[in-house]
């Protein structure tokens, strides 16, 4: 039911004031009035001012063209609207691709803010939120969508100190999710961008389904160049961890040591080699049977090569990542030399293994 000094007719009016076709004045002393309103809301008042039309003129005003006083009224207005969950459906609406790109843009800020606080998630969620962000991940978007968008799932995911959102991470996984959070981490993506995806990626790597078809998607090179010297500590860290929880599963060994092998190429930045070896070295000490995998992947040629010719730095990292393949382990050794022997190594690398202790 209406207050009393409000009708039903008085909102239609309301809103039309909140239009393009608005005088600025007008717009800026709807924006308040309606501020004012949706915060002394009753739940059947807030039902009455989304049916009215009032979220997609809300949303618009928080555009570029417009004040910071009339964008802080379309804010606090949204935020009172939000607890009433029919109006959170308007607002996810607004992100379909057939939106004009600054309602888009400024309905993904919205949800962003949403998915930020505790109070609103639910009705996120239950508004469709989730499939409706994990669309606007894709190339069809633009930077300012995809950053909104990856933050808000990013949210709804939740963390290891808050917790993380179990029924929301299925549900971000069960919506295409990982394809598109393994393209952002490529080359192009704003650093921000590339921060949550690598986080998002960290969450939905803590279920053990979701893992085995993260690493199918391709991550790990991304990860490893994520975690070169020229790049931001914090989305250094980011992709550390994504990548130890890829790695690190059973299922995932045979794709781990072909990939980290790969990189170990002349293909490869150097920066990025020292990275390959290290992750590789860790990898291969990891569990025994991981032994056998780095060194069928084709570890030991790219590795010797690198301990005679790169810099003494990433020379060091391809003697140490040699290590865990048999020079200190007795027990993988005879494995480790019949595989070794079974390669076409050139006569200077062979020298190079024996004084390894490999052959």
């Amino acid at each position: 039911m209406m207050p009393s000094r409000v009708t039903h007719r008085d909102l239609r009016k309301l809103v039309r004031k909140l239009g393009v076709a608005a005088r600025p004045g007008e717009q800026k002393m709807a924006a308040s009035a309606m501020a004012d309103l949706c915060c002394d809301g009753t739940p059947e008042s807030l039902a009455a001012i989304t049916a009215a039309g009032a979220i997609p003129e809300l949303v618009r005003l928080l555009g570029p063209s417009y004040s910071d006083d009339v964008k802080g009224d379309a804010a606090d207005a949204l935020r009172s609207l939000a607890r009433h969950v029919d109006a959170v459906v308007h607002l996810v609406q607004l992100l379909v691709p057939t939106s004009p790109a600054d309602m888009q843009y400024a309905a993904a800020e919205a949800v962003s803010y949403l998915a930020q606080n505790a109070q609103y998630v639910a009705n996120v969620v239950a508004a469709g939120g989730i499939p409706m962000l994990v669309q606007l991940l894709g190339p069809g978007s633009s930077a300012g969508v995809q950053r909104y968008a990856v933050s808000a799932l990013r949210s709804l995911a939740g963390d290891v100190a808050g917790g993380l959102q179990a029924d929301n991470v299925a549900s971000i996984a069960a919506a295409g999710a990982v394809p598109l959070l393994v393209q952002l981490l490529r080359p192009g993506p704003l650093p921000e961008v590339q921060l949550c995806a690598a986080e998002v990626l960290c969450n939905l790597a803590r279920n053990g389904e979701n893992v085995v078809s993260i690493a199918a998607a391709g991550p790990i090179p991304d990860l490893v160049r994520l975690m070169t010297p020229a790049v931001p500590a914090v989305l250094k860290e980011a992709a550390k961890a994504a990548l130890a929880l890829i790695t690190g599963h059973p299922a995932n060994a045979v794709t781990t040591a072909a990939a980290l092998v790969q990189l170990l190429g002349a293909g490869s930045p150097a920066s990025v080699q020292l990275v390959a070896a290290r992750q590789l070295m860790h990898f291969a000490a990891q569990r025994p049977e991981n032994v056998a995998i780095v060194v069928a992947a084709g570890a030991i040629p790219p590795l010797v090569k690198l301990r005679l010719e790169a810099s003494p730095v990433l020379s060091n990292a391809a003697t140490q990542a040699m290590q865990p393949l048999g020079a200190r382990n007795a027990e993988n050794r005879a494995a480790v030399t019949a595989e070794i022997r079974s390669q076409t190594i050139p006569a200077d690398m062979i020298r190079m293994m024996q004084e390894l202790g490999f052959v």
